[in-house]
């Protein structure tokens, strides 16, 4: 099962069902035919900012390009994304897809963004705090630096 981008940023992600054990089985066998089928995943919905939610973003966005090559954030690329993300947060009711399309190399801010997403919550944490710092204003939480940053990645995929 893939991971679902719903457009207010969560994410459903696949649960594994959980293992049952042969000792279980032994000692209570109707109960775990009332249970049901155990073999069956459920999904759950994440949020920006949850525990899990950078990763499972990060595998989503390797989802839609599978063939794609690993993220590499280049100089550049990391100026127009932390401009990129500064200019959405200071516009929350805006598209994004202006923003995107005035980059000037947009797959080059977006693999600075994958890059940034693929070392999980603390390098997000520091892009914001990088982010704020290069372009003035409040340190954005990272909850809502990757929710941008989702809105970005599903604009440039699309």
């Amino acid at each position: 099962m893939d991971i679902v981008r719903n457009p207010d940023g969560t994410l459903v992600v696949p649960v594994p069902p959980v293992r049952r054990h042969e000792a279980e089985d032994a000692v209570a066998p109707e109960a775990a035919e009332a249970a049901g089928p155990s073999d069956l995943a459920t999904t759950r919905v994440l949020h920006p900012g949850e525990g899990g939610y950078d990763e499972a973003l990060s595998e989503w966005d390797l989802q839609q390009n599978p063939d794609r090559e690993p993220a590499v954030s280049t100089v550049s690329g990391r100026q127009e994304a932390m401009s990129l993300v500064h200019t959405v947060a200071a516009s929350p009711g805006d598209p994004v897809a202006p923003a995107v399309d005035a980059l000037a190399d947009p797959e080059a801010s977006g693999e600075a963004l994958r890059h940034v997403l693929v070392g999980g919550v603390h390098s997000v944490e520091d892009f914001a705090a990088e982010v704020a710092e290069a372009e003035g204003g409040e340190t954005l939480s990272a909850h809502e630096t990757t929710k941008i940053i989702g809105q970005v990645l599903s604009e440039l995929d699309s």
